[in-house]
């Protein structure tokens, strides 16, 4: 693979976003990609948004993705995705966790959350949109939302042949490990 593919993970600080960041780059790395990952962590301790870049190909220069560049844009919230949509690449693809956060304007009454935000990304980019935190709830932990959109990611973006599942075995605790191999999985197959 010559071609630099480029990917942009967004969500609100507390999601996993950064977690599931490094877990793709160690997949990455391992499967003989060089790999660079950016993080932007903004009021994350408060809810606010964050982002983190990951670009990966035979030999990659830098980690920043600039705009209308974005592969893929994984959204852990569904207004991230709207903040975060003239970073992909008309022909990119939108992977979009059906769930609200309420920002704080929103939570004090101060504003109304946005409606429409998927719709809005499906009349411009191909969209795969599903409530990753349903699939986390049946799989055993809510907090498993971030690992079903790793294996969502995995699949839309045709990155099956890499060993997730040995990637979370080695970087997370024994002690979550099964439930997030469960949202692996049901994430692959969304």
């Amino acid at each position: 693979m010559n071609e630099v593919r480029s990917i942009l993970l967004v969500g609100v600080g507390g999601q996993g976003t950064i977690l599931v960041s490094k877990l793709l780059t160690q997949g990455l790395i391992r499967a003989g990609y060089d790999v660079k990952m950016s993080e932007v962590h903004g009021m994350a301790q408060r809810g606010g948004s964050v982002s983190t870049q990951v670009r990966y190909g035979k030999k990659v220069y830098s980690p920043i993705i600039g705009e209308g560049a974005a592969d893929i844009l994984v959204a852990f919230e569904k207004m991230e995705a709207v903040r975060y949509a003239h970073f992909l690449k008309p022909d990119g693809i939108a992977v979009i966790n059906n769930y609200e956060i309420p920002s704080l304007p929103v939570a004090i009454g101060q504003a109304e959350y946005p409606q429409g935000c998927v719709e809005a990304m499906e009349k411009t980019f191909k969209t795969i949109s599903f409530n990753a935190a349903e699939v986390a709830q049946k799989v055993g932990n809510p907090r498993t939302m971030n690992v079903v959109l790793l294996g969502a990611l995995v699949h839309a973006f045709n990155m099956t042949d890499i060993d997730w599942e040995g990637v979370l075995r080695d970087n997370l605790p024994a002690k979550i490990l099964d439930v997030n191999l469960r949202a692996l999985r049901e994430g692959m197959n969304l």
